[in-house]
Protein backbone atom coordinates (compact mmCIF):
# COMPACT_ATOMS: atom_id res chain seq x y z
CA UNK A 1 0.00 0.00 0.00
CA UNK A 2 0.89 3.22 -1.00
CA UNK A 3 1.19 5.96 1.79
CA UNK A 4 0.00 9.49 0.94
CA UNK A 5 1.64 12.25 0.61
CA UNK A 6 0.77 16.07 1.50
CA UNK A 7 -3.24 17.23 0.87
CA UNK A 8 -5.70 16.36 -1.85
CA UNK A 9 -6.12 19.67 -4.00
CA UNK A 10 -10.14 19.55 -2.70
CA UNK A 11 -8.84 19.66 0.88
CA UNK A 12 -6.62 22.73 -0.40
CA UNK A 13 -9.58 24.56 -1.33
CA UNK A 14 -11.50 23.87 1.44
CA UNK A 15 -9.39 25.67 3.96
CA UNK A 16 -8.86 28.33 1.64
CA UNK A 17 -12.39 28.77 1.00
CA UNK A 18 -12.40 28.67 5.25
CA UNK A 19 -9.97 31.42 4.76
CA UNK A 20 -11.61 33.65 2.43
CA UNK A 21 -14.73 33.81 4.98
CA UNK A 22 -12.86 34.67 7.90
CA UNK A 23 -11.00 37.43 6.03
CA UNK A 24 -14.67 38.69 4.50
CA UNK A 25 -15.83 39.02 8.29
CA UNK A 26 -12.51 40.16 9.93
CA UNK A 27 -11.22 42.63 8.01
CA UNK A 28 -13.81 45.41 7.83
CA UNK A 29 -14.27 45.04 11.86
CA UNK A 30 -10.38 45.84 12.14
CA UNK A 31 -10.51 48.54 9.82
CA UNK A 32 -13.11 49.98 11.93
CA UNK A 33 -11.17 49.85 14.92
CA UNK A 34 -8.31 51.24 13.55
CA UNK A 35 -10.59 54.36 12.61
CA UNK A 36 -11.97 54.53 15.75
CA UNK A 37 -9.10 55.05 17.57
CA UNK A 38 -7.62 57.57 15.30
CA UNK A 39 -10.72 59.58 16.33
CA UNK A 40 -10.35 58.87 19.55
CA UNK A 41 -7.06 60.59 19.68
CA UNK A 42 -9.57 63.83 19.17
CA UNK A 43 -11.23 62.75 22.45
CA UNK A 44 -8.01 62.52 24.20
CA UNK A 45 -6.65 65.84 22.90
CA UNK A 46 -10.20 67.47 24.10
CA UNK A 47 -9.75 66.58 27.87
CA UNK A 48 -7.11 69.31 27.68
CA UNK A 49 -9.87 71.71 26.52
CA UNK A 50 -12.16 69.98 28.78
CA UNK A 51 -10.06 70.44 31.88
CA UNK A 52 -9.94 74.52 30.72
CA UNK A 53 -13.47 74.98 30.25
CA UNK A 54 -14.21 72.98 34.08
CA UNK A 55 -11.43 75.10 35.60
CA UNK A 56 -13.20 78.51 33.86
CA UNK A 57 -16.80 77.77 35.24
CA UNK A 58 -15.53 76.97 38.50
CA UNK A 59 -13.60 79.97 38.80
CA UNK A 60 -16.78 82.11 37.64
CA UNK A 61 -19.53 80.35 38.61
CA UNK A 62 -21.39 79.07 35.56
CA UNK A 63 -20.83 77.89 31.95
CA UNK A 64 -22.48 81.13 30.90
CA UNK A 65 -18.91 82.94 31.54
CA UNK A 66 -17.46 81.42 28.90
CA UNK A 67 -18.13 83.32 25.65
CA UNK A 68 -15.25 82.23 23.72
CA UNK A 69 -11.97 80.06 23.62
CA UNK A 70 -10.16 82.77 24.63
CA UNK A 71 -11.30 83.30 28.44
CA UNK A 72 -10.54 79.84 29.33
CA UNK A 73 -6.65 79.89 28.23
CA UNK A 74 -7.22 76.98 25.42
CA UNK A 75 -4.75 76.88 22.78
CA UNK A 76 -5.12 73.74 20.23
CA UNK A 77 -1.95 72.59 18.53
CA UNK A 78 -3.08 70.12 15.44
CA UNK A 79 -2.08 66.35 15.44
CA UNK A 80 -1.76 63.62 13.04
CA UNK A 81 -5.29 62.55 13.55
CA UNK A 82 -6.52 65.58 15.48
CA UNK A 83 -7.45 68.53 13.05
CA UNK A 84 -9.69 70.84 15.53
CA UNK A 85 -10.44 71.41 18.77
CA UNK A 86 -12.22 74.55 19.60
CA UNK A 87 -14.22 75.81 22.65
CA UNK A 88 -17.30 77.90 22.11
CA UNK A 89 -20.06 79.88 23.93
CA UNK A 90 -21.17 78.07 27.30
CA UNK A 91 -17.73 75.67 27.58
CA UNK A 92 -19.19 73.27 24.37
CA UNK A 93 -16.22 71.82 23.15
CA UNK A 94 -15.93 70.79 19.04
CA UNK A 95 -13.70 68.85 17.65
CA UNK A 96 -12.87 67.52 14.24
CA UNK A 97 -10.97 64.62 13.23
CA UNK A 98 -8.96 64.11 9.95
CA UNK A 99 -6.67 61.14 8.04
CA UNK A 100 -8.56 58.16 10.05
CA UNK A 101 -8.79 56.43 6.74
CA UNK A 102 -12.57 56.63 7.34
CA UNK A 103 -15.01 57.82 4.48
CA UNK A 104 -16.78 60.49 6.54
CA UNK A 105 -14.19 62.15 8.62
CA UNK A 106 -16.05 62.25 12.62
CA UNK A 107 -16.68 65.45 13.91
CA UNK A 108 -17.47 65.46 17.87
CA UNK A 109 -19.71 67.92 19.73
CA UNK A 110 -19.28 67.97 23.88
CA UNK A 111 -21.74 69.85 25.65
CA UNK A 112 -21.30 70.47 29.43
CA UNK A 113 -23.60 70.54 32.26
CA UNK A 114 -22.98 72.44 35.34
CA UNK A 115 -25.23 71.64 38.21
CA UNK A 116 -23.98 71.62 41.84
CA UNK A 117 -19.98 72.08 41.55
CA UNK A 118 -20.25 69.41 39.17
CA UNK A 119 -19.58 69.42 35.28
CA UNK A 120 -21.06 66.35 33.40
CA UNK A 121 -19.94 65.82 29.60
CA UNK A 122 -22.40 64.31 26.86
CA UNK A 123 -20.45 63.37 23.24
CA UNK A 124 -21.99 63.76 20.33
CA UNK A 125 -21.34 62.91 16.48
CA UNK A 126 -21.98 66.12 14.23
CA UNK A 127 -20.14 64.65 11.10
CA UNK A 128 -22.57 61.76 10.20
CA UNK A 129 -19.71 58.81 10.50
CA UNK A 130 -20.58 55.82 10.59
CA UNK A 131 -21.33 54.02 14.28
CA UNK A 132 -18.68 51.17 14.27
CA UNK A 133 -15.78 53.98 13.90
CA UNK A 134 -17.00 56.29 16.74
CA UNK A 135 -15.59 55.73 20.63
CA UNK A 136 -18.64 54.21 22.84
CA UNK A 137 -18.64 57.67 24.71
CA UNK A 138 -19.84 59.20 21.59
CA UNK A 139 -22.15 57.04 19.84
CA UNK A 140 -25.60 58.05 21.70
Amino acid sequence: MNKQQGFTLIELMIVIAILGILIAIALPAYQDYTVRTKNAECLNIAAAAKLAVSETAQDRGSLAAITTQSVTGYQFAPSKYCKNVAIIKDGVITTEAQKTGATTEAKFKLEPTFSAGRIDWKCTDTGGAKKSQLPAECRG
